[in-house]
């Protein structure tokens, strides 16, 4: 064989290898059972994120290593990226406009081409007229889109459900939704004219209005699908005083019909009316001792399951104002407390939601392996530091599993909002604090923590070995995933870190406030 045919040869083998382990990201959690682990090989454990040619100007690429493009966002993002069908969805603001035509305050979800970076459409959303309340300023959009084939799926900060086309407008409507042009306008205002680099919306649900969902601060979760079936985390919530809950009847969570945006079912086991703040935990999905079961982390601390096939009866009594319509419920398996006895009261007393030593809701997903589940209690953020708890739950039964179900509890761990990775019988979580844990999964056993000195918003990524992790002050750290601490690098990108990475296709995707990185081991 001649030494070039040998070189094609192994190329080409090199190539079908590469492509092989290439996997998309295509939803919140890489899969419905929201474990934060890809598949994907030869990663980075180095990078250096670069800097602006000019003050203010994009990343010169001269000055990047390990990356293999950086596009432009807003000035915060706080959607997680997803990556399917060679494209790269994330939610941010329009603190840096793509399209002059839109000017001030929106949400956005930007669209880009995975192989190089360059933009290619964006779904532009007007602030909700409720205010900060229920739409927080400059916040972006908090979603990351579900994608399957030529359809995305994603909520919006208007507290809504939207089908987009992948493809987005490219100058030609092709849904029966056809006025996008005074949506992203907002309501009277002057049109605004649609063209390429605009989104296509298919379909729209608005659970603001038709379930009269108040949601808190901003509408945040992303959607899982099912088959035909979409569920929605709706965020419902309190008010301004951070006490009242102005829809108690409202439902947490819903089904939509995924072509036509139906109404399929609503949650009616009253999480609503034991909400401490808001609810704001997407929804999981596994088989679980051999029921297909959607997990849900509720905003009264416990964590529900529900039949993912079988609905409840259409309710026949009088409903409450803020009832949700007459459509079957979802039928409720179990549910699980999961805070400690200790944080629910004291000397016979029930503790009060604000307390240091008092009950937390759960913000952060669930995560399904095997017959178990796995997550975290903690606080919305801007509450600060405080006790949580982690709990492993395997349902033995129905109704309340709290005795029954859990297999282990670990509260020597703070508040988080972290969804865990799972691997090779190893737990990884991070919390609100800043510290990362490693727990045997079986015992619920530390065996080893690290200080990322500074607040952890997202998520642990396990990918080819390492545990990536963005923090507040804007440093990757990337540790070796084993029974022992190993910390393999940082990478300081400058910049908050408010979102998870991802790993899709040879790369770590990485959106700090202002920019979206691919990461990529370069020879």
């Amino acid at each position: 064989m001649s030494r070039v045919l040998w070189i094609g040869c192994v190329l080409i083998a090199l190539s079908a290898a590469v492509g092989a382990q290439g996997d998309d990201w295509p939803m919140w959690g890489g899969s419905p059972a929201r474990n934060m682990v890809s598949r994907e090989k030869n990663l980075p454990a180095s990078a250096d994120p670069g800097k602006p040619a000019s003050e203010g100007g994009p990343i010169d690429p001269a000055t990047t290593k390990n990356v293999r493009w950086v596009a432009k966002i807003g000035s915060a993002a706080y959607g997680n990226p997803v990556v399917a069908g060679g494209r790269v969805y994330v939610g941010t603001n329009n603190g840096s406009p793509r399209l002059a035509k839109y000017q001030g305050d929106y949400s956005v979800l930007m669209v880009f081409d995975e192989k190089d970076g360059h933009f290619l459409w964006q779904l532009t959303v007007p602030k909700l007229e409720a205010g900060k309340v229920s739409d927080w300023e400059q916040v972006g959009l908090c979603s990351s889109p579900v994608i399957e084939g030529d359809r995305a799926y994603v909520i919006t900060n208007r507290c809504e459900v939207l089908c987009l086309e992948v493809h987005g407008l490219q100058g030609a409507d092709k849904g029966p939704f056809t006025d996008e042009a005074q949506y992203v306008a907002g309501i009277g205002k002057p049109p605004i004219a649609q063209g390429a680099g605009d989104a296509d919306i298919i379909w729209r649900y608005d659970m603001y209005n038709d379930l009269g969902i108040f949601p808190h601060n901003m509408t945040s979760s992303s959607p899982l699908l099912i088959g035909d079936k979409l569920f929605i985390t709706t965020s419902n919530g309190v008010d301004w005083t951070n006490k009242h809950t102005p829809a108690p009847d409202a439902p947490a969570l819903i089904c939509l019909d995924k072509n036509s945006g139906k109404l399929l079912a609503v949650e009616r086991s009253g999480i609503s009316q034991r909400t401490y703040f808001s609810n704001w935990s997407s929804p999981a999905y596994g088989i679980i001792k051999g029921q297909p079961t959607v997990v849900f982390g509720g905003g009264d601390g416990f964590c529900y399951g529900f039949d993912a096939n079988s609905l409840g009866p259409i309710p026949t009594e009088t409903l409450a104002p803020d009832a949700p319509p007459a459509v079957p419920g979802l039928k409720e398996l179990w549910r699980c407390d999961c805070n400690p006895p200790s944080r629910r009261s004291k000397n016979g007393k029930p503790i009060k939601y604000g307390d240091n030593n008092g009950p937390s809701e759960i913000i952060a997903t669930p995560v399904i392996d095997g017959d178990r589940v796995y997550v975290g209690v903690g606080q919305e953020p801007e509450s600060g530091e405080g006790i949580g708890a982690l709990a492993c739950i395997e349902p033995k039964g129905s109704g309340d599993v709290t005795q029954t179900g859990k297999v282990w509890t670990y509260e020597k761990i703070g508040r988080s909002v972290s969804t865990v990775s799972i691997s090779d019988g190893l737990l990884y979580t991070g919390e609100f604090t800043g510290i990362v844990t490693c727990l045997d999964v079986k015992t619920g056993e530390p065996l080893w923590t690290h200080d990322a000195e500074a607040h952890i918003w997202g998520s642990t990524l396990l990918a080819d070995g390492k545990i990536y992790v963005g923090n507040e002050s804007g440093i990757l750290t990337i540790l070796a995933a084993g029974r022992e601490k190993k910390v393999l690098g940082t990478v300081d990108f400058k910049d908050p870190i408010y979102s998870t990475p991802v790993a899709a296709n040879g790369a770590v995707y990485v959106a700090t406030g202002s920019n979206l990185y691919a990461l990529e081991s370069k020879p």
